[in-house]
């Protein structure tokens, strides 16, 4: 592909025509990856709402599989609507786009879960999930190309820096959102039905992109290709029929967006999912911590498309690229550290040993959530990794249910198809986690309500807290009907007609245990300096990538052309980070294991890109064949 020097003399200032064009675009797209990203945001609602028959590690990764459903079918809506740009224009495009991804997000918030219509409701949520990815794999490299074809050579890399901003504006938007309507009621209510809110407020920001969109007008590049006769009347074949162009493509992906993608989840979506659901921060002090990060990096999406001007668009991604490879081990060790310290000295000095029959341990990579792990070593490692608890796997005699070793406890596991799972299931619980609080590991409990039949039995069973029974009843209590009891779960529907009403003691710390955070420990500005340095480094990958994708590809195959790598890169290498990551490191017992992902896909796109990918910033736009 050929291009020819046009860049090089001095650029103009930025006219208002071209100001409007930014604004217009920018503030369009920036409600569309608002729309997209409610969902990531919100994860562990939707996770309950729609799969809440999965057990919580499963659950977690089958709506983080939810949410990269959304992102396996961008390179499909890049074809469609990229063909679409690239044969009718740049601007119905939009339009047909924003409203696509509009009307998806606001059935989201009406969709009923998975209580009131069964399979129906995550298959439903799904398909809207494919909707919000055709429409957003058409929007992006409309918007990009759109902006640079209204741009002056020479400032290509600063123009388009602005569509940068989108992605992560429309994700600190839904932070912003989310925190507010969790102020407004309590957690019980958000989680229950607040979470649809943002959702449903949607349809809001729908009709005002729709409003801004209808402002704009066709690119004058598509415009003056179009009157010269020089349109594309087969843009799918054209852009990847032809070896000269297919080639383009695949260095596009390979030797940019791959790494780019996972550079990007890693710094601006995996950091919050690892603060909430590995270190067990608090969630809206989790999501105070990115929104902040994201509004004091997100200038230097600006900075670097303003640089890559000056020294070139390649130089800076690399060196992005370059950065994470070699500091994402030690920056999310230092996370931990100052997220949750406890939890970063426990791992330090603690690690639980499982010693297991041959065989008996499988490797639980599940991110459909249709395996059933069901040994004595599978439930041992899931109940660890989802207590971010490092472990290691010794074997043992042939025929022996798996053990947990930590410190000088030694615990049983137990097989969950076994007879009597039911009931070693809450045994083995709790003696794991009394062996972790006993270690060092942040966990706390909660305060226990016990009816008056099962209170000795729950003394017995807790001989820790070392309670008398006669001190409890002597105390403060309840009287609660049967069936208020079942609708509390303290007892199982099957005793209802036995038990009749009676007293419920609550005792202070005697419950459910639960890891976390401890926010009198939280180093907040330390934590937010590690993410705000995690999210420069998406800075530095993202900013130009914009403005060397589209200086790529000729005007009549440009949308086409730079939209199918950047959505393959970013949906599935990129979409797929999130539970990919968290099931290795699951897998391992080790929490930092699966950031081996980005790193390796990183590595592979820095030397690819070094070798293969030429420099664009002088390329004229009208002249690139």
């Amino acid at each position: 592909m050929a291009a020819i020097d046009g860049a090089r003399e001095r650029a103009p200032k930025m006219t208002k025509e071209e100001r409007k064009v930014i604004f217009a675009s920018s503030l369009g797209t920036v409600f569309e990856w608002y729309d997209f990203y409610l969902y990531g945001s919100l994860a562990i609602y939707i996770g309950a709402a729609f799969f809440s028959e999965y057990p919580e590690t499963t659950r977690n990764i089958f709506a983080l599989l939810a949410f990269a459903a959304g992102f396996l079918v961008r390179p499909f809506g890049a074809l469609f609507f990229g063909r679409i740009g690239d044969l009718v224009g740049r601007k119905y495009t939009f339009l047909v786009t924003i409203v696509v991804m509009g009307l998806s997000t606001f059935l989201v918030g009406l969709l009923p879960g998975s209580a009131s219509i069964g399979i129906i409701a995550p298959i439903i949520l799904i398909g809207l999930r494919m909707l919000q990815g055709l429409a957003l794999g058409g929007e992006y490299g409309g918007a990009a190309t759109y902006v640079a074809e209204h741009a002056p050579n020479g400032r290509r890399g600063f123009y388009t820096s602005w569509i940068q901003t989108t992605a992560t504006f429309g994700l600190f938007l839904s932070l912003v959102v989310i925190l507010l309507i969790q102020n407004s009621m309590t957690a019980e209510e958000f989680a229950a039905w607040g979470w649809r809110i943002p959702f449903l407020i949607s349809v809001v920001l729908l009709g005002i992109s729709v409003w801004i969109r209808m402002q704009m007008s066709e690119s004058p590049a598509f415009k003056k290709m179009k009157e010269e006769g020089k349109q594309s009347k087969a843009p799918l074949k054209e852009a990847f029929g032809h070896w000269k162009n297919a080639k383009i493509a695949l260095i596009a992906l390979f030797g940019l967006t791959a790494g780019q993608a996972v550079v990007w989840y890693s710094g601006q979506f995996y950091t919050l999912f690892f603060l909430q659901n590995v270190l067990k921060v608090e969630s809206i002090s989790a999501n105070i911590m990115i929104a902040i990060a994201l509004l004091i990096a997100t200038p230097f999406f600006l900075f670097w498309g303003w640089l890559s001007d000056k020294v070139g668009r390649k130089p800076i991604i690399m060196a992005g690229l370059a950065l994470a490879i070699f500091t994402y081990f030690p920056l999310f060790k230092a996370l931990t550290a100052a997220a949750n310290p406890a939890l970063a000295r426990a791992e330090a000095t603690i690690s639980a040993t499982i010693t297991a029959a041959p065989g008996d341990c499988t490797f639980q990579f599940n991110p459909v959530g249709t395996a059933k792990f069901t040994t004595s070593c599978d439930v041992a490692t899931a109940f660890l990794s989802r207590s971010s608890v490092p472990y290691t796997v010794e074997t043992g005699a042939a025929g022996t249910p798996a053990s947990v070793k930590i410190g000088e406890s030694t615990i049983t596991s137990y097989d969950a198809t076994g007879a009597d799972a039911a009931t070693r299931a809450p045994a083995f619980v709790h003696d794991v986690n009394l062996a972790l609080q006993k270690a060092g590991f942040p966990l706390v409990r909660n305060a226990a309500k016990v009816p008056d039949a099962k209170l000795d039995a729950f003394v017995a069973a807790n001989p820790e807290l070392s309670l008398n029974a006669d001190t409890i009843r002597a105390g403060e209590s309840v009287s609660m009907t049967a069936d208020q009891m079942v609708a509390a779960k303290l007892v199982p529907a099957a005793d209802a007609a036995t038990i009749g009403e009676q007293k419920v003691y609550t005792i202070p710390d005697a419950g459910t245990f639960k890891m976390v955070a401890d926010p009198d420990e939280v180093n907040w500005p330390l934590t937010i300096l590690i993410l705000t340095i995690l999210v420069i480094y998406v800075t530095m990958v993202y900013g130009p990538i914009a403005a060397i994708l589209v200086e790529m590809f000729p005007t009549r195959i440009r949308y086409t052309g730079m939209s199918l790598p950047y959505h393959i890169g970013n949906g599935w290498f990129g979409g797929l980070l999130p539970a990919t990551v968290f099931a290795m490191s699951a897998a391992k017992g080790d929490i930092y294991y699966g950031l081996w992902y980005p790193i390796i896909i990183a590595l592979m796109t820095l030397i690819i890109g070094l070798i293969f990918v030429r420099e664009t910033k002088d390329r004229d736009l009208n002249h690139v064949e």
